[in-house]
């Protein structure tokens, strides 16, 4: 039996997710094969697609059926709700756009709920327009969450990793100033965050027994507390509480070698403190190929690593790299069986 497709979300309207999925697209059909449809306005998406003069040829799905994606059409779902269709510019955000952006990813979790899609694939979208019309979430990884407990019930904590083939890495505290880290990180957050990456490396990633390493905080990870006390306190506590439930863990270690290419080969992942700990390696290494992985939920959500890209939006030029890496490990995750 096939696995149901993927689904795409359009994400922001003015930025690069549109073009960029008509790109994947015409990627994925020139092997006679689409494993995705695309849950958006079709209205919005065509005119990206005719600004970036890509000629693909669209099939709107509406009504009761699963979409069935071909290489002959690009097939779009159009979400719930009367949405905005048109008066959308590349490179230029409105907020009139954002019950179009949300209606479309919460589209596309409920159609995996119901097994019409195996994963869902979200192009990049822009929080503070998502702000200015009253969202509550801090970003894309919250607001999966709030739906995943919509549609399956109880409690999830969604996490962030990037990964590519050089390296995996995780952000303990996300989408905060860097000023509130070091009140922000906690032995019980790196502990749970911990147990979310293990578990989620076996049993989505396949990786039997997975190796963490853990970013120390402050320079030298503190250097036994003289450059600071967060690492000794916090971080070294939680790493041992790890170890004692059986993760394969270590650290804190310096963060300014644990990047290069003999560290990487002695770990499976890498939890790091805060945000640009984490991603400013990988984007080091893999910036057109680094894919956006949410783990915790009980779906498979993967986006590509880079964001709205207003400034290049309609001009034809965005590279699909990552969001066709993304697709690409949607549905090598969502194939995977899982005790």
């Amino acid at each position: 039996m096939s696995p149901a497709p993927i689904a795409i979300t359009m994400g922001e309207p003015a930025g690069v997710g549109p073009e960029l999925i008509g790109r994947a697209w015409t990627h994925y059909s020139a092997s006679g094969a689409c494993p995705f449809f695309v849950v958006g306005v079709p209205e919005i998406i065509s005119a990206r697609l005719e600004e970036t003069r890509q000629h693909i040829p669209l099939k709107v799905h509406r009504g009761a059926g699963a979409p069935v994606p071909t290489p002959e059409h690009l097939t779009i779902v159009p979400p719930e709700g009367a949405l905005l269709s048109d008066g959308v510019r590349a490179g230029v955000p409105t907020a009139a756009s954002a019950g179009a952006v949300t209606g479309s990813i919460e589209k596309a979790v409920s159609l995996v709920r119901e097994g019409a899609a195996s994963a869902v694939v979200t192009a990049p979208i822009a929080k503070e327009v998502l702000y200015g019309a009253g969202f509550v979430f801090p970003g894309h990884t919250e607001f999966l969450g709030a739906l995943a407990e919509r549609h399956w019930g109880g409690k999830f904590r969604p996490v962030m990793m990037l990964a590519s083939d050089e390296l995996r890495v995780v952000p303990v505290t996300v989408h905060i100033p860097l000023s509130d880290v070091p009140t922000r990180l906690t032995s019980d957050l790196i502990v749970e965050t911990g147990r979310i990456v293990a578990r989620d490396l076996e049993r989505r990633f396949a990786v039997p027994m997975p190796r963490i390493a853990v970013c120390g905080l402050n320079p030298h990870a503190g250097e036994g507390g003289t450059m600071g006390t967060e690492d000794r306190d916090i971080i070294v506590p939680a790493v041992a509480k790890l170890r004692a439930e059986g993760v394969d863990i270590i650290g804190p270690l310096p963060a300014d070698t644990m990047f290069h290419p003999r560290a990487r080969a002695t770990y499976d992942a890498v939890l790091a403190m805060y945000h640009d700990q984490a991603l400013i390696p990988i984007k080091t290494l893999s910036f057109d190929e680094a894919v956006n992985v949410t783990l915790g939920l009980p779906f498979v959500r993967t986006s590509p690593d880079h964001g709205t890209a207003f400034d290049i939006a309609g001009k034809g030029v965005a590279r699909p790299d990552s969001l066709i890496a993304a697709i690409a490990l949607a549905g090598k995750l969502a194939a995977a069986p899982t005790p």
